[in-house]
């Protein structure tokens, strides 16, 4: 029996696993596994994690938008960077500052994943190699595209670099800044001159990579070795839905069971959402809505994969976005547009109907008059809209609150482990 949108289940029956057994042998979902970490990897992936000396004014450190406390998120639609204050959903923009265009991806469980951010700019693996905005100024020896990406944050002028001219909290200059946009190499080698400065990184390093000598630190050792903290902290797989998976068929409740057979049959969210982390890590346009500055040429819209590729039929694609900890994980969708997940699954019945209707009061005040649903419409965006959700497939209800409890049941009930107490730098921790 085929699992998508055009099988029907009777799902008043009492056979509930039957069915969804059936169901899930046919899902093609495949075990994720990811490889253990050496703990002094681990332990200095750790401290750059949470450490503001990888922001160019010192100000913001990658975990201000990746929090434990917000599950990895920051809690907002879409992130704060340089030159804001505070954490989650009470942050305070900067002066002049605005909103960084697509919504913090939370970072469970990618070790395994080889597409990342919203437009795949980074993709591949290291054996095969990695595709990226640096392109041949990419350095040597990052072991996942997991490591690729976190190269590219500190980049950004907006989230972590900031402005040339621009001085530290601290009072020193922004040497990060003073550099040019496209010399990457020359922004990766100021950071890694910066770590290297530090005496407790430097024995961090040499603990984590006793091979080299300080001087070849650069880097792409420090990306590595945020994504070994990742990997080994932040990857969690045994949710219900595993446990269900391994057997145990009191692991879901009946609610959550028929949420499953909706999600791999009439609701369709398996054709994208599928695999063991639940995507298909393709671009799909489902009409997601239109929130915040924009990006690049096409702002105040954000075109999504076509900013990058400039190809039409790209407009408004996105990376379907993983939902291992989905329910925990809010906002959702590139803009943050939805703060329930009761509003994200009811979106893809009908998407069209969803736009019309959406209320901006759920947002933030500060997003409410950047909204831009009504000019993506214009610009084509139902046009181009993914065929799998093309035709309206309204849920009732009932049914949303079942796929709902489904989605919930995607969570493991580990948390995420608390920020150190203390960072090399001496800067305060988030």
């Amino acid at each position: 029996m085929a699992c998508g949108g055009n099988v029907v289940f009777d799902l008043g029956t009492p056979d509930l696993d039957a069915q969804l057994r059936l169901v899930l042998a046919g899902a093609g979902l495949d075990q994720v596994t990811v490889p253990a970490q050496d703990p002094a990897r681990v332990a200095l992936g750790q401290a750059l994690m949470f450490d503001r000396l990888l922001g160019g004014n010192k100000d913001i450190a990658c975990a201000t938008c990746h929090h434990p406390r917000f599950q990895t998120g920051d809690g907002l639609s879409l992130p704060i960077g340089t030159g804001g204050a505070g954490l989650g959903p009470g942050r305070l923009l900067g002066v002049g500052k605005s909103f960084i265009p697509r919504n913090a991806n939370p970072v469970f469980s990618l070790g395994a994943a080889e597409v990342m951010f919203w437009d795949g700019r980074v993709r591949g693996n290291a054996a095969q190699g990695l595709e990226t905005p640096a392109g041949a100024q990419l350095p040597p020896g990052l072991t996942s595209a997991l490591a690729a990406q976190a190269m590219f944050p500190v980049t950004s002028r907006d989230e972590m670099r900031g402005q040339a001219g621009d001085r530290a909290v601290d009072g020193s200059t922004n040497e990060i800044a003073a550099v040019a946009d496209d010399d990457l190499v020359a922004i990766w080698e100021a950071l890694a001159a910066r770590l290297r400065a530090n005496p407790e990184y430097l024995r961090l390093f040499q603990a984590a990579y006793p091979d080299l000598q300080p001087a070849q630190i650069g880097f792409q050792h420090a990306a590595n070795a945020i994504a070994a903290f990742e990997i080994d902290q932040l990857t969690r797989l045994d949710s219900p839905f595993d446990r269900y998976l391994a057997g145990d068929n009191g692991a879901l409740s009946d609610a959550q069971k028929r949420g499953a057979l909706l999600f791999y049959g009439r609701a369709r969210c398996a054709e994208c959402h599928r695999g063991g982390l639940l995507s298909d890590f393709e671009f799909h346009n489902v009409g997601a809505p239109q929130v915040g500055p924009g990006r690049g040429a096409g702002a105040p819209l954000d075109l999504g994969l076509a900013e990058r590729t400039g190809a039409a039929a790209d407009r408004f694609r996105f990376r379907t976005a993983p939902l291992r900890n989905v329910a925990r994980t809010g906002p959702w969708m590139h803009s943050g547009g939805y703060t329930t997940l009761e509003g994200a699954v009811r979106h893809f019945g009908e998407p069209a109907l969803a736009l019309e209707s959406y209320d901006r009061e759920q947002l933030d005040p500060r997003l409410r008059d950047q909204v831009h649903n009504a000019e993506a419409v214009a610009a084509g965006l139902l046009d181009n809209l993914d065929p799998v959700l093309a035709r309206p497939n309204p849920l009732s209800d009932a049914e949303v609150q079942e796929v709902v409890a489904f989605l919930v049941a995607l969570s493991d009930p580990r948390g995420p482990p608390e920020p150190p107490a203390t960072v090399p730098s001496g800067l305060p921790v988030d």
